[in-house]
C-alpha cells in the first residue's frame, strides 16, 4: 500500500497548528468603515436593504465614529447625501476639486473622489497645493467597475441614475487590462492611494494592481457584497459571519492592504472572539 511522504494535513490538525502557519491574516486596522451623512439631529434611518447600516445626522456621526474607534476601526469614509448631480466630465472636475479642498479645510484626513471623471485626480492634487494642504493624501477610486453590486449602495445614497448612462464613465466589468492602464493614469496624476471597486467580482483585478504597483491598495466590499450575505443569513441558508470572514480574508489574500466593508464592526467584534 502507497503512504505519502508529505502529509500537509498534520498542520490542519487543530486550531493552534493552523493558526500558526496562517498566511493572510485578518485586522481591524486594515477596514474603513462607510457611514451614510444627512442633515438634521437625532437621525438615525435604516438603509432597507442594507441591514445593520443608517442614515445618519451629524450627532448620531459622532457617536457612531466613537464606536468604531472603540472597536479599532482606525478610519471611516463619509458619503454625504447631495442635492443634485450631473454627469459632465469637465465641468465637474472644478466642483470636486472645490468640494476637496472644502473637506480639508473642514478637517478631512484624506479626500478619495469616486467618481470616476478623467483627470479628476490631477485637478484636485493641484487645488489642493495650491491652499496649502500639498500634505493631504488622495485615495482614487482608480479602477471602478460598472457594476451591479451598487444597488443597495444606490438606495442608501439617493444615487438611482435619472439620466444619462454609468458605462460611458465606470469601468465595463469585462476590462482588465484597462484597470492597470486607469490605474497608472491617476499614480501619474498624485494619486497616494489606488482602489478597486468593487471587491470580491474583481479579485483577479486586486491581484494583478498588487503585483505591478507598490502604493497602498485599497478594495471596495461593496453594498451588493454586503447585503447578499446579510440575505442570505437572515434565511439560515449560511453563517453569515463566517461567510463575512471568508470574503474579507479573500480580499486581503488578493493583495489590499485596506478594505473599505460595510461589515467592518462585525468583523472587528468577530477578530476580538
Amino acid at each position: 500500500m502507497f503512504f505519502p511522504e508529505n502529509r500537509p494535513r498534520r498542520l490542519r490538525r487543530n486550531e493552534t497548528l493552523r493558526r500558526m502557519v496562517r498566511e493572510t491574516r485578518l485586522s481591524a486596522a486594515d477596514f474603513i468603515y462607510p457611514l451614510f451623512a444627512v442633515p438634521g439631529s437625532g437621525v438615525r434611518d435604516p438603509v432597507g436593504s442594507m441591514p445593520g447600516v443608517f442614515h445618519l445626522s451629524v450627532d448620531q456621526l459622532v457617536q457612531e465614529a466613537e464606536e468604531v474607534k472603540a472597536l479599532g476601526i482606525p478610519a471611516i469614509l463619509l458619503f454625504g447625501i447631495p442635492e443634485k448631480k450631473e454627469v459632465d466630465n469637465d465641468a465637474t472636475l472644478d466642483l470636486l476639486a472645490r468640494t476637496a479642498l472644502s473637506h480639508a479645510e473642514a478637517g478631512a484626513d484624506m479626500v478619495a473622489p469616486s467618481d470616476m471623471m478623467d483627470g479628476r485626480v490631477g485637478a484636485i492634487r493641484q487645488v489642493l497645493d495650491e491652499n496649502g494642504f500639498s500634505h493631504i493624501p488622495i485615495m482614487s477610486y482608480a479602477a471602478k467597475y460598472c457594476s451591479s453590486f451598487y444597488g443597495p449602495f444606490r438606495e442608501a445614497a439617493h444615487s438611482a441614475p435619472q439620466f444619462g448612462d454609468r458605462r460611458s464613465y465606470q469601468m465595463d466589468p469585462a476590462n482588465s487590462r484597462e484597470a492597470i492602464r486607469e490605474i497608472s493614469l491617476d499614480i501619474e496624476e498624485g494619486a497616494d492611494i489606488i482602489m478597486v471597486k468593487p471587491a470580491l467580482a474583481y479579485l483577479d483585478v486586486i491581484r494583478w494592481a498588487r503585483k505591478e504597483f507598490d502604493l497602498p491598495l485599497a478594495a471596495y466590499n461593496v453594498s451588493g457584497e454586503y447585503s447578499m450575505i446579510k440575505a442570505a443569513a437572515e434565511k439560515g441558508w449560511l453563517d453569515g459571519n463566517r461567510v463575512m470572514m471568508e470574503v474579507l480574508t479573500s480580499i486581503k489574500r488578493a493583495g489590499a492592504d485596506i478594505i473599505i466593508t460595510y461589515f467592518a464592526k462585525d468583523a472587528a467584534r468577530e477578530l476580538r472572539g
